[in-house]
């Protein structure tokens, strides 16, 4: 039986949730890996597939080309601005955008950026979308601060999102995560979302604990991913448990047949 809590977020119901989270997530075995690739190998591929939160909570259904713009790219910039803070503490946040947009536009300049980054389109944005950029990435930032200063616990930002590639099924997974609280077999993972949570956004934070449970060297899950959605004011969370993280494989295999068959429509 899988487990979902919905509260209403406020920092006592955070601090909670972080609190009551179990004490070490499931493992996953070298055997479950080779079974789950098993699985994606049986659904065919025309090419290599991506899958995330997104695709599940959206049932496969394809969003179409992606297109930079000044909201996608808040959490990017507005996360690498939050790391630049925690380790040059007294680093202002305004300042902090500042250096990673300027990071970001000295890559482009050098010729490190490839074609569709960040990066590239930065390079190529006119001085007024530069500061709507900027705009958004404070928002973020902000809000994020305003739930971490309430943490009773100490937290760290992920270096990254984590990406698990399914050998030999040509598929690769995206797992957003945002804050990491504890280390190990007792970490707890705190992912942002804007907006409100939908009826499927269950099935996303499960998707979610699968893949970090996959990229994880040792396969351990997390004792719990908290999903919060501050806009809304509520919160979401799943545990470790191999009830959840059999429940988030289904649905990213799920997910992969609706694409498939959408596929073989089209060329139909």
């Amino acid at each position: 039986m899988t487990t979902l809590t919905h509260r209403r977020h406020t920092s006592e119901r955070l601090n909670e949730l972080i609190a009551s989270a179990p004490r070490g997530g499931a493992c996953l075995t070298d055997d479950h890996r080779r079974a789950l690739a098993a699985r994606f190998r049986g659904v065919g591929a025309t090419g290599h597939r991506r899958l995330d939160a997104w695709t599940v909570e959206h049932a496969g259904r394809r969003s179409g080309p992606f297109r930079w713009n000044p909201a996608t790219t808040r959490r990017g910039i507005g996360n690498a601005a939050l790391r630049r803070i925690a380790s040059r503490p007294g680093l202002s946040t305004c300042d902090a955008i500042r250096d990673e947009i300027t990071d970001q536009l000295l890559r482009a300049v050098a010729g490190y950026a490839r074609g569709g980054s960040l990066a590239s389109w930065l390079a190529s944005a006119p001085p007024a979308v530069i500061a709507l950029v900027s705009s958004e990435a404070q928002n973020w930032v902000t809000q994020t601060l305003e739930v971490t200063d309430r943490l009773d616990q100490p937290w760290s930002m992920a270096p990254s999102d984590a990406y698990y590639d399914v050998a030999t099924a040509r598929t690769t997974l995206r797992g957003r995560r945002d804050l990491v609280i504890g280390d190990g077999d007792a970490r707890v993972l705190v992912r942002f979302r804007a907006g409100a949570p939908g009826k499927s956004a269950g099935p996303g934070l499960r998707a979610d604990l699968i893949i970090e449970t996959l990229a994880h060297p040792g396969g351990v899950a997390p004792s719990r991913i908290i999903g919060l959605w501050p806009e809304a004011g509520v919160s979401l969370c799943v545990d470790g448990t191999m009830a959840d993280l059999r429940a988030g494989a289904r649905d990213l295999v799920r997910t992969a047949v609706v694409q498939h068959r959408q596929s073989a429509l089209k060329a139909a």
